[in-house]
């Protein structure tokens, strides 16, 4: 028997509060927002029917709250509440504690979080259903000599992972076992201290991966479906920057067997709710293993709604009330092809470090369809994930998608603060990508040609009227002061940046500190890690400029620092004179 859901508090924020939003009032479902001090105006909030502040400003003092969350959905005679995507998605207690205050929670159940949640226990899950796992590791025993030993055996190059990892935290690449004792206990402790679990699993490196994932659903009548598959391998920082659906360039053998081993996958735990089993593929054999189930909607659920027509919010919250899906395998079918590109508040040429601050102008092509949680006049936050916004475009065929979502970056317009859009455009229309020679080593591989700066000014010298102030490069604007252009030389010279004095090593933006690697008259090289430095859901490792001794240094594990904030000083070996100097300077 259906349960009934007629309002809906969404435990969530930005883009993808408003993306359910919109499905409920298709749906004639009244929603309800919950926001933190930062997000007090944000759209999500003005376009709820109602909105409740949870006080506090950082994600563990707001959207981290379970229990608050569920006393305000009590409160409001709310009958159900969607988790999007981060936060409490995957929290098998937080749906459990739902359940028990008689709340439907629009996701899986608390039994099938847990099986997945652990990486290595869910590998042995699946190899038990006969779903490819990636030859490794994965046992209780987690002594070196017994890590090391697997190690050997597997063959380098090995990638050590925390089992409870995820985005790129816990892992470590290995290439001979010299290199591996010291590997693990970085990856132990980084699980530690991100997971409060330090245990690893080992798995072979595979060195040319395609991440492609498959979009599945159940309900909770023991179907369970697929919605095809997408590509994700266009990321830094493991982090997915390009998705698109379905993945390129598969053979009709393969595809299939990524679909029947992703409804096993979720067979074998009797999954219902939307859930996206993801994969590696060798690029050079097309063997494909297992690498972790994602127990919720995925940012890049667009691509699949776009080639599928469906709208898989309207599913999540049928399955929850307790419908059988909409449509069987045999109705579910694909058509052309759909790219999307995540919009970041980052500097790619810097390492695609988070920017904050107020968007001055925000414009998007008309063409696309936009998933954004912000508009012009808004604020970035320091507290949360920097996306500004996805745009997602749909062909008849991959050229003719590649095509749109080019001009849909042509025609978007953002101002007030750096973005990923230039690097964007550059990505989407690389050789390489549209060729399809793609894998998630792309964007490092082609680094020099996509971390071009100031490329619409600097790069292209008009061949018509010198003196005409339209074809200079000099950052001449109508009605407004020149605005210089960086000397590329000066820039490019300061990858060999060598000081003739003391460097000061700054915050590059507020944040908090949460390791420090060197400590007071230690001797470091250039490149060595300093310090990390976690703001916008992101840590961001800073690095010796060069090689030195460490002095004053002044932060602490757990200080919250401001931006531009000197945190220590490297002074060159050989320097008498400490003259202080920022590297921005030079």
């Amino acid at each position: 028997m259906s349960k009934t859901v007629r309002k809906l508090l969404i435990a969530n924020r930005g883009e993808i509060a408003c993306r359910i939003i919109r499905t409920c009032q298709r749906m004639g479902i009244r929603t309800v927002a919950v926001y933190s001090d930062t997000d007090a105006r944000a759209l999500f909030v003005q376009q709820a029917d109602e909105a409740y502040a949870l006080g506090g400003v950082t994600a563990a003092e707001t959207y981290l709250r379970g229990d608050r969350i569920i006393d305000i959905a009590k409160a409001c005679g709310a009958d159900a509440i969607h988790p999007g995507y981060g936060f409490l998605s995957e929290n098998a207690e937080f749906a459990k504690m739902c359940a028990e205050a008689g709340l439907i929670f629009v996701g899986p159940s608390p039994e099938s979080m847990r099986a997945m949640a652990l990486k290595g226990a869910a590998k042995a899950l699946m190899e038990a259903a006969g779903v490819p796992v990636t030859p490794g590791y994965h046992g209780d025993d987690q002594s070196l000599q017994i890590l090391q030993q697997a190690a050997e055996r597997i063959g380098y190059p090995v990638l050590i992972k925390a089992v409870a990892g995820g985005g790129g935290k816990g892992m470590r690449r290995v290439d001979s076992s010299d290199d591996f004792a010291s590997a693990l206990a970085a990856a132990q402790a980084e699980g530690q201290k991100a997971f409060g679990d330090p245990k690893v699993l080992i798995e072979k490196y595979i060195t040319r991966p395609r991440h492609v994932e498959v979009q599945v659903f159940g309900d909770r009548h023991g179907q369970v479906v697929h919605l095809y598959d997408r590509d994700c391998s266009m990321q830094r920082r493991h982090q997915k920057v390009i998705e698109e659906a379905p993945a390129p360039d598969l053979s009709v053998a393969t595809r299939h067997a990524l679909h029947s081993a992703a409804v096993r996958a979720a067979q074998a735990i009797h999954y219902h709710g939307a859930g996206t089993i993801e994969f590696i593929l060798d690029t050079q054999t097309d063997d494909f293993y297992f690498m972790e189930m994602n127990t919720r909607l995925q940012v890049e659920h667009p691509v699949t709604e776009m080639i599928t027509g469906l709208d898989m919010v309207e599913w999540q919250i049928r399955v929850a009330r307790g419908e059988p899906l909409p449509l069987t395998q045999d109705q579910i079918t694909q058509t052309g092809h759909a790219l999307e590109a995540r919009l970041y508040a980052e500097n790619p040429e810097v390492d695609f470090m988070p920017s904050a601050g107020r968007l001055t102008q925000l414009e998007f092509s008309a063409q696309a369809r936009i998933d954004s949680g912000v508009q012009a006049g808004d604020e970035i936050s320091i507290y949360f994930d920097p996306m500004i916004a996805k745009l997602i475009v749909h062909g008849k065929d991959r050229a003719a998608a590649i095509a749109a979502l080019r001009q849909a970056l042509i025609d978007t317009r953002v101002e007030g603060l750096t973005s990923n859009l230039s690097f964007l455009r550059r990505l989407i229309s690389a050789p390489a990508f549209t060729a399809g020679e793609i894998d998630t080593g792309f964007i490092e591989r082609h680094r020099e040609d996509l971390m071009i700066p100031w490329p619409d000014i600097a790069q292209h010298k008009s061949l018509s009227d010198p003196n005409s102030p339209w074809d200079a490069t000099d950052g001449w604007w109508l009605n407004q002061p020149p605005v210089s252009p960086p000397d590329l030389r000066r820039f490019n010279a300061r990858k060999d940046y060598r000081p003739t004095g003391p460097v000061a090593i700054e915050a590059p933006m507020p944040g908090a500190v949460v390791a420090i690697e060197v400590f007071e008259h230690a001797r470091v090289t250039k490149g060595q890690p300093l310090l990390v430095l976690e703001a916008m859901k992101l840590q961001h490792t800073l690095k010796a400029p060069c090689d030195g001794i460490v002095t004053e240094l002044s932060a602490a594990i757990g200080q919250q620092v401001r931006g531009h904030v000197v945190l220590m000083t490297i002074i060159p070996f050989g320097d008498a004179e400490p003259v202080i100097r920022r590297v921005a300077d030079v």
